[in-house]
């Protein structure tokens, strides 16, 4: 049986552009990163994640590493640095294979990036991940517990390092081959495509914690502020042009209604049919001028117009008319507001995609007004929802995928308990919630209460979105989106 370094490095040969000469060389790099000892253990595993996770833990045992998960994952991404090849090297290979293969360069850089561990496969597979039917289709539910949980000590020992702002944020091109530290990702096997997107240099990666198939981030160049604009249009069309079958969207540019990350700008995208994508038109317009667009409402419980066209140039006219249009507009009838206070309200969540010749772009409508009984937001989760979602409804949330708190794994457990009517610490803000699908459902058996708690989780999702819907889907919400429509000038 081979010792775990001998196991790494002959994967490390196999994975990368190092070949058995390599070896002496490979033996003392990797030992001058875990140490001497335990290097003749025997392998677990000839698989080369689980040998770099062997690696690690034979590190911390000679002290090379701290026990926090931040520091021992600074080692893992500095010993997977070894089969990923240089930043050069990447984007010459990518690029080459493009000219004759634009899928196959996409698919190359994804296998790299999972076999390298930047993806984290391992941690992504412990999600809970199911879709459930509602009236708007079927969405997705996704409880995420891939990330790792903020340790104490590490946060504690954070505040005692001095403030660095380089990089100045987890999306800034400088990570790429950043060692890490406590209180910022190690990113030594990171990687990032660069490419050309109206005149400015962007790159092209992959999220390390997947929410959905091949989720790719499209990133400035420059640490610059997200805005909506008519050029976020244009790159957006750009992009679901430049890598086939992806899609792109953007975050809204404005707090509460806005991603996580306002301060840098960047899409999502990646390959994958969300809910939204699949639900239909339900009110067909043509605006005056813009016939080579089709437009329409789509059934949704956000507010979503979409336009399709052939003709890019007319769709990225028309986005920018219908955006421009909806920050200045206001119908108090409804409690639509585009400015109070000196402040803006009304922006855009944007995604592009591209089917065969035809370009489309969807326009999901935000308003980001508080109220006194609404200060975490208007068309914001509302707070008897809150026990389920309470976070800011982004762009992966607004297209229908649900990304929950890990805290409702367990919670979630104990409410099926109650239901059951067995023992249990069900958190008393589940308590309203819980008794009415148990008033609903008073003889639910054990091998179908996991789908009843399902189905109800669903429910509530479709909820938190009508709740970020600026337009409610009843008759007077409908009519006063008509108006809206309306005003942009139809045919």
């Amino acid at each position: 049986m081979k010792t775990v370094l001998q196991a790494f490095v002959d994967q490390v040969i196999a994975n990368s552009r190092f070949d058995e000469l390599d070896r002496i060389y490979l033996n003392n790099r990797i030992m001058s990163l875990v140490g001497e000892e335990g290097m003749t253990a025997e392998a677990k595993s000839s698989e080369l994640i689980a040998l770099k996770e062997q690696l690690v833990a034979i590190a911390y045992h000679n002290g090379k590493v701290g026990g926090s998960f931040a520091e021992q994952d600074c080692l893992g991404t500095s010993l997977m640095d070894f089969i990923t090849p240089s930043p050069s090297q990447v984007n010459h290979d990518f690029w080459k294979t493009y000219e004759s293969s634009p899928k196959q360069a996409i698919a190359d850089f994804y296998q790299l990036s999972k076999r390298n561990d930047y993806i984290k496969t391992k941690a992504i597979a412990k999600n809970i991940a199911y879709s459930t039917k509602t009236a708007y289709g079927d969405l997705e539910i996704t409880i995420n517990l891939s990330k790792p949980e903020k340790d104490p000590k590490a946060i504690a020992k954070a505040r005692e390092l001095p403030q660095s702002d380089y990089p100045k944020c987890q999306l800034c091109m400088e990570n790429e081959g950043y060692q890490g530290r406590i209180n910022h990702p190690a990113r030594a096997n990171h990687r990032i495509i660069r490419f050309d997107l109206e005149g400015e240099t962007w790159g092209f990666q992959y999220s390390p914690y997947a929410y959905f198939n091949e989720h790719a981030i499209f990133l400035c160049g420059k640490h610059t502020p997200m805005q909506i604009s008519q050029v976020t249009f244009e790159r957006l069309l750009a992009i679901v042009e430049r890598f086939p079958d992806y899609f792109a969207g953007s975050n809204a540019d404005l707090p509460i209604v806005g991603g996580s990350i306002l301060t840098h700008e960047h899409y999502q995208g990646g390959r994958h049919t969300f809910p939204m994508e699949k639900a239909e038109i339900e009110h067909s317009f043509v605006v005056k001028g813009f016939d080579k667009v089709e437009a329409g409402v789509v059934k949704w419980p956000m507010t979503v117009i979409r336009l399709k066209s052939r003709q890019k140039e007319e769709i990225i006219a028309l986005a920018t008319k219908i955006f421009l249009a909806w920050q200045s507009y206001s119908d108090e009838s409804v409690g639509v507001l585009a400015r109070s206070h000196g402040e803006s309200h009304h922006t855009v969540t944007p995604i592009a995609r591209k089917k065969g010749d035809v370009f489309e772009l969807d326009l999901v409508l935000r308003d980001n007004q508080t109220s006194e009984k609404y200060p975490d937001g208007i068309y914001h989760p509302h707070p008897d929802v809150q026990h389920i979602k309470k976070e800011n409804i982004g762009l992966i949330e607004v297209m229908g995928l649900a990304i929950l708190p890990p805290r409702l794994k367990e919670e979630l457990e104990e409410v099926e308990k109650y239901l059951l009517d067995e023992p249990h610490q069900m958190a008393d803000y589940h308590r309203e919630w819980a008794k009415a699908i148990k008033e609903a459902h008073p003889d639910v058996t054990r091998d179908k209460v996991a789908e009843l708690v399902h189905e109800a989780v669903g429910l509530v999702f479709a909820r938190v979105l009508e709740d970020a819907g600026v337009y409610k889907r009843d008759t007077k919400g409908q009519k006063a989106l008509l108006r809206f429509i309306d005003s942009l000038g139809l045919e």
